[in-house]
């Protein structure tokens, strides 16, 4: 009985101590780097992006932007429509960051990698037909340098690919983005999106968006 007595007090402090390792790491750029590594298979060790992996261009982007989309994918809010398959790979990924301060510390991360604008891979836009459009639609949440605006949740678009800026364009046109309740940035997004008649309209717009980083 005697033994028992020491040994259950060293049972729970070994116990503790193990609880105590497992416990959220202080969030800061470290932390976020190590979290990175499980991004990097999809979007690359310089956020650079994946087309055949269809991930995006992430390096570079906002911090309140990145905590944002995490978050929102993390609550179902952002890659739970039945046909995203691209945002259900995602889902997945985010939800693993379920400690205090994770989204926050990889968002800081990625934030500092260094922004590079995206090689062409599209072609068939009209970049003066999508000035007019850019400017009608775009210019008041992402500015006319396309930089963006934390105010209104518009990040910047100068180094995203233009592929990815199609793709989220005909997402938010159809609803498979921007249509869950909780999101109202995307809802605005969406919005704009609805008023560009077709393919064609969104390529013009990509390609005015390339000619910004020109």
């Amino acid at each position: 009985m005697f033994v028992r007595v020491l040994i259950l007090p060293a049972v729970v402090l070994t116990a503790a101590s193990i609880l105590a390792g497992c416990a959220s790491k202080p969030p800061g750029i470290a932390h976020g780097k190590e979290i990175y590594d499980t991004c990097l298979p999809c979007h690359g060790s310089r956020g650079e992006g994946n087309l055949a992996l269809r991930a995006p261009v992430i390096a570079g982007l906002p911090q309140w932007y990145v905590e944002a989309q995490l978050t929102k994918f993390k609550d179902g809010v952002r890659g739970a429509h039945p046909d995203d398959g691209d945002g259900a790979r995602m889902r997945p990924m985010a939800r693993t960051l379920w400690k205090e301060g994770d989204i926050r510390s990889v968002a800081e991360y990625v934030a500092g990698l260094p922004a590079r604008p995206a090689a062409a891979t599209l072609a068939g836009g009209d970049a003066t037909a999508g000035r007019t459009r850019y400017t009608s639609i775009c210019v008041a949440c992402h500015g006319t340098d396309g930089k963006g605006n934390e105010g209104l949740k518009a990040p910047n678009l100068l180094s995203q690919a233009d592929w990815y800026m199609l793709a989220q364009l005909d997402k938010f046109k159809s609803g498979m983005r921007g249509a869950h309740p909780s999101d109202l940035s995307g809802s605005q997004m969406r919005a704009m999106a609805m008023t560009l008649p077709d393919s064609q309209a969104m390529m013009d717009v990509v390609a005015y968006i390339r000619t910004l980083s020109q």
